[in-house]
């Protein structure tokens, strides 16, 4: 009697512990396999979300930077015409460096102007309308999908300029490193206007 009870009992715990074990691995296995699913679904969302914020931010952050690298532009330009109307006399000499993060720097010997232009998405100033900055002309011209703006000084009245001892044009390119402009009074010509010799190291 003890002996049958004893088998009994133990059949009914194997089947038991078999059975029991089996439905916990399948349903870890589900709650496995359920929140792999839910992982992948939710870092797909991220992505998507982090696509659609850079969609926007990064164009808006290029007009911030290119505003930036115009205000640097227009500061520069207002520093050697600084330079240029403190020279002094005759014989007189600066050395000054320039930074040319994007766009160009144009030295217009033969029109005697200074213009520094640049191709941006941003607008520095309302589009079609000459404005003043100081002595610096800013204009900003609407172009197919982009903005040309320029920042002109002139000197006709005043100064005859030269690059190198000659009426040419003279364009900078942007560049990693500063340039070295170097501004030189070489008296005056038979108009009465300043020789401002230029170069650029």
């Amino acid at each position: 009697m003890n002996k049958r009870g004893k088998n009994k009992n133990f059949f009914s715990c194997s089947f038991f512990k078999k059975n029991c074990g089996g439905r916990g691995k399948l349903d870890y296995k589900k709650k496995s396999g359920q929140v792999w699913i839910e992982t992948v679904i939710y870092t797909l969302i991220a992505f998507v979300m982090i696509g659609l914020v850079l969609s926007y931010a990064q164009p808006k952050i290029a007009e911030m930077q290119d505003q930036s690298v115009l205000q640097q532009s227009t500061t520069m330009l207002k520093q050697i015409d600084t330079t240029i109307s403190t020279m002094g006399a005759a014989g007189n000499q600066r050395v000054m460096e320039i930074v040319i993060k994007a766009g160009n720097l144009k030295l217009d010997c033969a029109e005697e102007k200074l213009i520094f232009q640049m191709d941006t998405k941003n607008k520095y100033s309302e589009p079609g309308k000459i404005i003043y900055d100081g002595e610096v002309q800013i204009l900003t011209e609407v172009k197919s999908g982009f903005n040309t703006v320029t920042l002109t000084i002139p000197y006709g009245e005043t100064y005859n300029l030269r690059f190198e001892g000659k009426d040419d044009v003279k364009t900078v390119s942007k560049s990693s490193t500063a340039y070295k402009l170097s501004i030189s009074n070489e008296g005056a010509d038979l108009e009465g206007k300043i020789i401002l010799n230029m170069t650029i190291q």
